[in-house]
């Protein structure tokens, strides 16, 4: 059985859940949803018979975080990659692919953030399983998430095909006005963005040698001169800052031709704000006046409310608060 490589994106430091989620400590390594963090679960969800060691990609801050915890769920890591410099995701991506291709270029990936819910693993991998084929054969395959709703804050992908297995691509849709993103609810073959991909090392080489060779140079001169430090990988700095500061969707997959879908109809959340966590925590706990609230927490008179405490010295107490989060 071939196993996958899979690649965990951990460097960012998002802030649209502050004060949990902050510059020095993002959200991915927040207890938030359960008892591991965000990164643990990612790292477990990808873990087992069909996975490899897993290869993190992170910066210098998040080097000592990123290793203890993968350490308090006994995972080891088959890399973790220190970024120099925050250049989004596209050089992150090519710079894993190219690692893997020193080994085997046939090597298939599965690049995810760290940072979202995804609360039934067996579906997902179900999920994976269904596009390995297709990752196989020189397509890049990415992971659709079926809407509930007229959501504006995620890209969309809409499917050229019919039926529930791989699809191929039509488009990518940016970020859609409430107007635009209710038609294309009710239209039904228009997926959420999840930003995660499964290809072979070598597709995703020759598809930046195709739309993006900019990113080649720099990136091969980043590994070659990175050097060890404590076990972690510290690419070269001086390469990776010339890199273009890109996501992955704009630097090669919107210009790529070779795109298969995936639907995922599990739940699914990224956490981009409280009230996404709000409506996480609701279906793990379902109330009838929409209130959420923890142990250090009290709401009373209250609709469709989030309240939270970290710490045991601190009691939080909301009333008469309503789309409070």
């Amino acid at each position: 059985m071939v196993k996958i490589t899979p690649v965990l994106m951990a460097g960012g430091s998002g802030t649209r859940l502050w004060p949990v989620s902050r510059k020095s400590f993002p959200k991915q390594f927040a207890h938030l949803t359960g008892p591991e963090t965000l990164f643990q679960a990612s790292a477990r969800r990808l873990s087992g018979g069909g996975y490899t060691d897993p290869v993190v990609m992170t910066n210098a801050d998040f080097r000592f975080i990123v290793a203890e915890q993968l350490d308090q769920i006994g995972i080891d890591p088959g890399a973790i990659v220190i970024e120099p410099a925050g250049r989004n995701t596209a050089p992150a991506v090519l710079a894993a692919a190219l690692m893997v291709a020193d080994q085997d270029p046939d090597q298939l990936l599965l690049v995810a953030p760290s940072d979202h819910v995804i609360p039934d693993a067996d579906a997902f991998a179900r999920a994976v399983e269904q596009g390995i084929g297709a990752a196989n054969d020189g397509r890049i395959v990415t992971f659709g998430i079926t809407p509930d709703r007229p959501e504006t804050g995620y890209g969309y992908l809409e499917l050229a095909g019919q039926g529930d297995g791989p699809q191929p691509l039509a488009r990518f849709v940016e970020k859609p006005d409430a107007g635009r993103a209710a038609d294309m609810l009710a239209q039904g073959h228009f997926l959420w963005n999840a930003g995660i991909f499964l290809f072979s090392a070598r597709t995703m080489i020759d598809a930046f040698r195709a739309h993006a060779p900019e990113y080649l140079e720099p990136v091969q001169a980043a590994l070659q001169n990175a050097r060890t430090d404590l076990g972690f990988l510290r690419l070269a700095r001086e390469p990776w800052e010339r890199l273009p500061d890109t996501s992955i969707d704009y630097a090669v997959m919107e210009k790529a031709d070779n795109l298969t879908v995936v639907r995922f109809s599990d739940r699914w959340s990224d956490l981009g704000g409280w009230d996404a966590l709000w409506r996480e925590q609701l279906l793990e706990s379902p109330s009838e006046s929409g209130v959420v609230v923890d142990g250090n927490s009290t709401a009373i008179d209250c609709q469709d409310v989030l309240l939270r405490s970290d710490s045991d010295d601190l009691q939080v107490v909301g009333i008469g608060l309503k789309d409070t989060w």
